[in-house]
């Protein structure tokens, strides 16, 4: 579909990823919890923003590697896969706890989200990463393909992170009254991680 291998394990790996803990996470719920929905969906927004800023930087150079040396995104596929299983055996291997060190001010929800996106050393690293793995060099259509991963991202981003915030209260009590429950679920979205990473590699 559009040109993108694996259009359904695509949207997966996207969900995936958005229900992972990190510091757009920890933005938008800190964000919601200061602003109620409207600072959480004008944090959405700006973690939106700086991720289609990343997404582009990648889409560029994979881009320019399809015209140089097609082949040579085989390569960057398998680096792609194994970076999907090392965050996979991260997930499974790292200890519990730790506090958030997202700091957000009231008022700049937007602004604030969109610059620890854009601020995030493993955010551009992870674009280009996953963007090669669902390009087929034989049947790619170049800027189109793109533009329909880019706006597939966004709406289920949007999509995602709205449900998130509306319902951010009662996601922050049940996370905090089971650690044992958010523990388990880490380690099994390490496990998929893993066998993405394995899946996409092999195939």
């Amino acid at each position: 579909m559009f040109g993108i291998s694996d259009y359904g394990a695509f949207c997966a790996a996207i969900l995936l990823f958005l229900a992972l803990p990190g510091p757009g996470t920890f933005a938008l719920l800190t964000s919601t919890a200061k602003g109620g929905f409207r600072g959480g969906a004008a944090a959405t927004l700006g973690v939106i923003l700086g991720d289609q800023a990343l997404l582009w930087l990648a889409v560029a150079g994979v881009a320019a590697l399809l015209a140089a040396h097609p082949a040579w995104l085989h390569g960057v596929q398998y680096l792609g896969a194994a970076y999907l299983g090392w965050i996979g055996l991260r997930l499974l291997l790292a200890k519990p706890g730790g506090a958030s060190p997202i700091r957000i001010t009231s008022g700049h929800y937007l602004r604030q989200a969109l610059l620890i996106t854009l601020l995030n050393p493993k955010a551009i690293v992870f674009y280009m990463a996953f963007f090669p793995l669902f390009i087929n060099p034989a049947t790619h259509r170049g800027l189109p393909t793109f533009v329909a991963m880019a706006a597939t991202i966004a709406a289920i981003t949007a999509v995602y992170c709205l449900l998130l915030c509306a319902f951010a209260q009662a996601v922050s009590a049940q996370v905090k009254a089971h650690q044992g429950l958010a523990r388990a679920l880490e380690r099994l979205a390490g496990i998929f991680l893993i066998g993405f990473g394995i899946r996409l590699g092999t195939q």
